[in-house]
């Protein structure tokens, strides 16, 4: 058996002193039913750009979903890989990356200013046939917010943002800063741009929630959830140590059983990354708080 780490041992005492009711983030007020755009909405504009997130905003959902990564100058990108993904990149000298080539380019290793002359919208993505082709480069996180908070306020909206932190314990220091850095990096942004009560912090990375738990325990989590984790829900929240304020699982996982069992714990619950509308139904039949989708037109077919 495996000595417990460090953030285990703390998660575990966490977890004794907090699991039993799960803390709203003070002045987040949750949808009635969150529709979130995974990316800005991929599978109709290029992904975690600003251009999709407006579209997003467009239709209506109530929340912006996107990734973060750190260029080599300390820079916090929307991004959801932490390299030029070969699939709907263009170079600056208009060239297309093979994978291997892609792979090679980390945005760590770069700095913004050189990031932003490659494109991210004009190559023909085939898995995503009704993405809008246009020229688009990786945005920083405070244009985007910048641009989409100018948009809604137009609109006389206010959005929700689902932010991922990125991290991985193996990739600490290659693919990124260490992730206590990272989270500060992220956290400083957000907080300046003044949406904070508005912010859900999602990962995958457990100690990526344990530092917002520590730090910034008036923003709310999100504890990402992989297909393939065949843990228990409370060997999860152990983890962490906690119970965060949104669960999201991959959809598959979903059972009304997982739904009740999150709801007693007052865990919002809002699984991804749907795309199809028989799903979508099927999900909110099961009592799911949310979903998030590639394709964000899609919302308003599944909830009439």
């Amino acid at each position: 058996m495996k000595n417990l780490s460090l953030y285990t041992t703390i998660s575990v005492l966490l977890l004794m002193a907090s699991c039993a009711t799960s803390k709203k983030a003070p002045g987040l007020a949750f949808p009635v039913f969150d529709t979130e755009a995974h990316r800005g909405g991929k599978g109709l504009m290029p992904e975690n750009t600003i251009p999709a997130m407006l579209n997003a905003i467009d239709l209506g959902v109530s929340t912006l979903e996107m990734d973060l990564q750190i260029s080599k100058d300390k820079k916090i990108i929307v991004s959801h890989d932490p390299y030029f993904n070969h699939n709907f990149t263009t170079t600056p000298e208009g060239k297309f990356l093979s994978a291997a080539e892609s792979r090679k380019l980390l945005l760590y290793n770069m700095d913004y200013s050189n990031i932003k002359r490659y494109d991210v919208g004009l190559k023909y993505y085939p898995d995503y046939p009704q993405q809008k082709k246009i020229a688009v480069h990786k945005p920083l996180l405070a244009d985007l917010i910048d641009a989409a908070e100018k948009y809604a306020a137009g609109k006389g909206r206010k959005m929700l943002y689902n932010i991922e932190i990125k991290s991985n314990r193996k990739n600490d220091g290659i693919n990124h800063p260490p992730v206590a850095e990272f989270v500060d990096l992220a956290m400083k942004v957000i907080l300046q741009k003044g949406i904070g009560a508005r912010t859900i912090i999602q990962s995958f990375d457990p100690r990526a929630l344990i530092i917002m738990r520590r730090k910034y325990p008036a923003v709310a989590t999100s504890l990402l959830i992989d297909g393939n984790d065949k843990r228990s829900l409370d060997e999860q929240l152990q983890e962490i140590g906690f119970v965060p304020v949104v669960y999201s699982p991959h959809h598959s996982l979903v059972t009304r059983e997982l739904v009740e069992a999150c709801h007693a714990k007052n865990m919002k619950v809002v699984p991804w990354t749907v795309n199809d509308v028989s799903r979508m139904k099927t999900l909110i039949a099961l009592k799911v708080d949310g979903i998030i989708s590639d394709y964000p037109n899609l919302f308003a077919g599944a909830l009439q």
